[in-house]
C-alpha cells in the first residue's frame, strides 16, 4: 500500500530514518551514517590486515578521524600512516568525511 497524506494535513513529507539521521549528524559535524558504516565495515582495508585487531576507529567530529589504539608502537605506525588511511578513506567515503586523523593510545 503506498503512503499518502492524511486529509487535510499540510506539512513537510516524511523523510526515510537514515535521511533524518544524516541531517542529525551533519548538524553536529559529523559524516553521513553510510559513511560512518563503510569505515566500520571495511576497517581492515582503510588500516591493514596487521593494524585491524590493534585500530579502532573512536568518532569522528568536523573531519577528524579519532583513532584509539592498543598502544603506543601502534599508534607511531598510524601516525606515520596518517596521509594514506586519509586518502584511503577519501576513495572509500568521500574527500570532505575525513580530511584529518588522530590517534591514541585507549584500554581495550
Amino acid at each position: 500500500m503506498p503512503w499518502s497524506p492524511l486529509p487535510g494535513r499540510d506539512g513537510p513529507e516524511p523523510t526515510t530514518l537514515a535521511a533524518g539521521l544524516d541531517a542529525v549528524m551533519a548538524s553536529l559535524g559529523g559524516p553521513t551514517v553510510d559513511a560512518i558504516v563503510l569505515i566500520h565495515e571495511r576497517w581492515e582495508e582503510v588500516v591493514g590486515a596487521e593494524v585491524a585487531p590493534h585500530a579502532k576507529p573512536l568518532g569522528i567530529e568536523h573531519g577528524h578521524l579519532k583513532i584509539g589504539v592498543d598502544g603506543p608502537g601502534w599508534a607511531s605506525h598510524l601516525k606515520w600512516s596518517e596521509a594514506e588511511i586519509v586518502a584511503r578513506l577519501a576513495t572509500l567515503v568521500g574527500a570532505d568525511q575525513v580530511t584529518s586523523v588522530g590517534i591514541r593510545v585507549t584500554r581495550r
